[in-house]
């Protein structure tokens, strides 16, 4: 009877992965107005035309390593497991080994045992009955049946390729049970409220308990955000998730009431992508070894929240599949400090997710449609729980060409703000309908990294404008994954690009009006000329730490520009933090360069230190814990 139940789980967790991880074959497309030259053929297949007159068709593939191919839930045997990768290619090991008591254990990551599994042929035999007793039977499930297994699979190459976690019951036979297979993770902390996101791998009515009042799911789900309140501000509550038979126990704080002004401590930084090393500097997309530090850090200087923006995996693939599971490599990394600290993800050029187009000599790449399932903005929101307060699309704008459809992606969950205390972070989406190719095939469509589209900027400038009126709010921050002055690494692209203001976005074959220099002098009027609060713009791509004041002091034009010049503005901090793991870059040579008051390449967490109208900033290596740098941001 168990098992049967299990196989009818099973079946119904396949289907719901894999709704989770449809993949947009190259066939019957709509191909959105605001591309051009996209056509399909007489056989339904999708064709792009080049300028040059050259035909390429649309290629897909599907990623050699994908979470619904890595995160099948095994079978029970006699001895332990049985995984059936579903793919003879497949070769490699997988390690295993207990969690320790999560009553016990504040931040829970599996001991792996000396004992490995085998790899052959996409099967693999996991014996705990006769490897995982005696000595090595810490947890106690020869007298519980009951046991919480993590385990790690590695390629014949030794790459580690993701890590998963599962529930055991049975002293041989064993079955699989219901298990938090992501999180729980705490999102969106208010002073009254927050949100409880995880994942099970069998649907489930999962609840969660916290100061005494039980809040659920309105129905069996596989992924669950269950919201808390009715809570008291800037208090620390223990919150338990309740799952069939199961249960685990955490703890957060609520935020302070709005302008309580109270001291607290929040952390910055981007770029945590796959290194090279080895081991866990290259976790599938994530340099999970530093990411984990980091947490580590935060952890250790009581950090309430932490802002992390783009480049949070390698990503630049074509199958969603393949970029959920990066995503999932980089949330397992943190989750056992993102129980009780929120990390906040925002997007950047790394989380692209494309359709690619070729002609077996060279490529071009569009941001991944139909926009409301696979692109990378929407694949982005599936895997986050962020504030949905930001602007709609860039639908209804001056360029929009067809404004009975849809024909931008969204911007839910991937441009957002929010507030703690007296701090407002304005999250930015500059690398929203992202087209790598735009840099030489302009008329296919699509926007520059790094350039922010008109509906974004104009509902910045409304978000300023209210916070501006918000007497609760002393300090704005506005968090981008591109820099507007780079300094080493993205020099030729960013919000410069060596100087050349011809670079913009097309739509319909059309260049838009305000080229990538204009852009950076109407963002930059906002935020010092329109905003008396916003003390820092926070920025990432470039894979190290730079600090510069910008003032009219800096040369911040090409030679011989004759555009319109950005003058009278208030000073403003630009603090680059894009070394949370990515591979370094040294510096540049820019018209700003002598201004840059700090560099480094080292990894670094950046630790804003608020105490009402104070700010003091920290500058970290978290491998080391060496101090890179410190200062205060004066408020004037």
């Amino acid at each position: 009877m168990k098992s049967g139940l299990f196989v009818l789980k099973t079946a119904f967790a396949l289907i719901i992965l894999l709704l989770f991880s449809t993949n947009s074959r190259t066939q019957n497309l709509e191909i959105p107005a605001a591309h051009y030259n996209m056509y399909h053929d007489s056989d339904s297949s999708l064709y792009y035309l080049t300028e040059e007159g050259d035909t390429m068709k649309m290629y897909y593939e599907p990623g050699q390593y994908t979470l619904s191919k890595l995160r099948v839930m095994p079978a029970g045997t006699d001895v332990g497991l049985r995984f059936d990768f579903g793919d003879s290619t497949l070769n490699g090991r997988i390690y295993y080994g207990f969690f320790p008591d999560l009553d016990e254990v504040e931040h829970a990551y599996p001991i792996y045992s000396s004992r490995t599994a085998k790899i052959e042929k996409g099967i693999s035999e996991v014996d705990i009955k006769n490897k995982l007793v005696g000595k090595y039977d810490f947890i106690g499930w020869q007298k519980s049946g009951i046991m919480r297994l993590g385990y790690r699979i590695l390629n014949e190459h030794g790459r580690i390729l993701y890590d998963g976690k599962l529930i055991l019951t049975g002293k041989g036979p064993f079955e699989v049970d219901t298990c938090i297979i992501e999180g729980p993770f705490i999102n969106m902390i208010r002073p009254n409220s927050a949100v409880v996101s995880f994942q099970t791998n069998f649907p489930a009515v999962c609840s969660v308990m916290a100061d005494g009042k039980m809040f659920s799911d309105n129905e069996a789900n596989l992924q669950h955000e269950i919201r808390i309140h009715d809570l008291k501000p800037d208090r620390l509550y223990d919150y338990t998730v309740y799952y069939d038979s199961y249960k685990e126990s955490h703890s957060f704080r609520t935020a302070p009431e709005p302008g309580s002004r109270s001291r607290f401590t929040f952390a910055y930084a981007s770029d945590g992508r796959g290194n090279t090393g080895g081991g866990e500097r290259d976790i599938k997309g994530v340099n999970s070894y530093i990411l984990k530090r980091i947490a580590v850090l935060c952890s250790q200087k009581n950090v309430r929240f932490f802002q992390f923006t783009g480049d949070l995996i390698d990503g630049y693939v074509i199958d969603p599949d393949e970029i959920s599971l990066e995503y999932a490599n980089w949330k397992r990394t943190i989750e056992p400090f993102a129980h009780s600290m929120p990390f906040v993800a925002s997007f950047g050029n790394h989380e692209s997710l494309l359709h690619y187009f070729s002609d077996g000599e060279r490529g071009a790449t569009v941001d991944k449609f139909p926009y409301d399932s696979v692109s990378a903005e929407a694949v982005f929101a599936r895997n986050f729980v962020n504030p949905q307060n930001g602007p709609e699309s860039e639908d209804g704008s001056k360029y929009d060409p067809d404004p009975d459809k849809i024909d931008f992606p969204s911007y839910k969950e991937n441009a957002f703000y929010y507030t703690y205390d007296n701090v407002a972070i304005i999250s930015l989406n500059s690398n929203y309908w992202f087209s790598p190719s735009i840099k030489y095939e302009q008329k296919i469509g699509g926007n520059l990294h790094g350039y922010i589209m008109d509906n974004q900027l104009k509902w910045c400038e409304e978000v300023l404008e209210k916070l501006e009126d918000d007497d609760a709010i002393d300090h704005i921050f506005v968090t981008l994954h591109t820099p507007i002055f780079p300094n080493g690494g993205h020099v030729k692209d960013d919000m410069w690009y060596s100087g050349d203001n011809s670079k913009r976005p097309w739509v319909d074959g059309e260049p838009v009006e305000y080229g990538i220099i204009e852009r950076r002098d109407q963002l930059l009027d906002l935020m010092m000329n329109h905003s008396t609060k916003v003390r820092a713009s926070l920025t990432g791509d470039e894979h190290n730490y730079s600090l510069l004041r910008v003032s009219e002091e800096l040369t911040i034009y090409p030679d011989e520009y004759e555009g319109k010049k950005l003058t009278d503005f208030r000073p403003l901090w630009h603090i680059n933090n894009g070394a949370a793991g990515a591979p370094y870059y040294g510096r540049e040579e820019t018209p700003w360069m002598d201004h840059v008051e700090a560099f480094s390449t080292q990894n670094a967490v950046v630790l804003f230190h608020v105490d009402g109208k104070q700010i003091e900033v920290e500058v970290v290596n978290p491998d080391t814990w060496e101090e890179l740098d410190r200062f205060e941001i004066i408020v004037e």
